[in-house]
């Protein structure tokens, strides 16, 4: 395990700590950054997603979409957990707890924005992180870029009227082909552009040279934007995260219902489906984590740098990676007791 690895939890904590303190000290910074914005894109974010989604996909051996079909139980199970489950469960607890149980705490004005934010967030499983939180877990990293690339795929396909539909439903509504705009430009532009990098970097270097030399470069740049992306979001929220804990503590009670709900449901579904431990450790984490890279930049679209449903998002990554760490060692606990060895299968 690499040093960024072994102390992830610190890597990211001193860079939330680092967009606080910038936010707090240069007031002026958090403005300058929200304007630099193009067809209402934040052009700091989406240069740092691009890096990171970018150098996930060239390294995603799509033709391997097509072998995961002669094994399709951990994909069909995964897919369903992510598609079908995930978006209308968090969808369901954001109304919930906030047109409900926190109704007399909060204006509904405010709390719609939270609402949109938190079903953005649930709408789409990670396709970053999640490769950290699976190979900690010693988990298929193989079958986990598999998922990742069909994750992508389906993501390009239905998240702009999944997003539209559910909004709607919260009676939040909002044009789809924004939405739609934003997909395209923080999922399908990486995605093509890693698709076809790579086949020419195949083609012209060879295997040997693309897994020794570029995969290594493009995982540190990866993480280098990964770890930008954190210090620009919490210098842009800062002042509010600092100003409204009460607010910041009411987003998070959902989203860690959220994370500990679609965990037990991925955990005992590779139980019931008989998956191996490591097939199950994909299945159980993906759906767990939220692609907030791509929620945070629908957000900023949608909605602006500075709007609840952006703090909702960003609250996400706030208590995330502290979670999935928990989960991580809870999955990791249960590998001796776990009753389908992978040989066996």
């Amino acid at each position: 395990m690499g040093i960024f690895e072994k102390y992830l939890t610190l890597w990211v904590a001193v860079c939330i700590i680092a967009g606080l303190l910038l936010g707090a000290l240069i007031p002026g910074l958090s403005e300058l950054l929200s304007q630099l914005e193009i067809f209402y894109v934040s052009i700091p974010i989406a240069i740092c997603l691009f890096f990171m989604i970018y150098s996930i996909m060239v390294q995603i051996e799509f033709r391997k979409i097509l072998d995961a079909a002669k094994t399709p139980k951990p994909v069909l199970i995964s897919s369903t957990i992510n598609w079908v489950i995930k978006p209308f469960s968090k969808a369901a607890l954001a109304v919930f707890f906030f047109y409900i149980i926190f109704a007399p705490l909060i204006p509904y004005e405010e709390a719609t924005s939270y609402v949109a934010g938190l079903i953005l967030l649930g709408l789409a499983p990670c396709t970053a992180m999640v490769l950290m939180w699976v190979h900690l877990s010693k988990g298929n990293q193989g079958l986990n870029l598999v998922m990742i690339a069909i994750d992508s795929i389906i993501m390009i396909a239905i998240y702009a009227p999944f997003a539209a539909f559910l909004l709607g439903l919260a009676y939040i509504p909002v044009p789809m082909e924004v939405i739609a705009f934003s997909i395209g430009i923080y999922i399908g532009f990486p995605l093509i552009v890693g698709y076809i990098s790579r086949r020419t970097l195949l083609n012209k270097k060879g295997d040997q040279w693309f897994k020794t030399s570029f995969s290594p470069v493009m995982s540190k740049i990866s993480k280098i934007a990964l770890l930008t992306t954190l210090v620009l979001l919490f210098t842009l929220q800062g002042e509010v995260i600092l100003n409204e804990p009460f607010i910041i503590l009411l987003i998070a009670i959902p989203l860690t219902v959220q994370f500990f709900l679609m965990f037990i449901i991925g955990f005992y579904a590779s139980k019931l489906g008989k998956l191996s431990y490591e097939d199950a450790v994909p299945v159980s984490l993906v759906g767990t984590s939220n692609h907030f890279e791509v929620a945070i930049a629908v957000a900023i679209t949608l909605f602006g740098l500075g709007s609840g449903a952006v703090l909702a998002t960003v609250v996400g990554v706030l208590i995330e990676v502290p979670i999935m760490l928990v989960l991580v060692k809870l999955m990791k606990r249960s590998k001796d007791k776990w009753s389908a060895p992978r040989e066996n299968q």
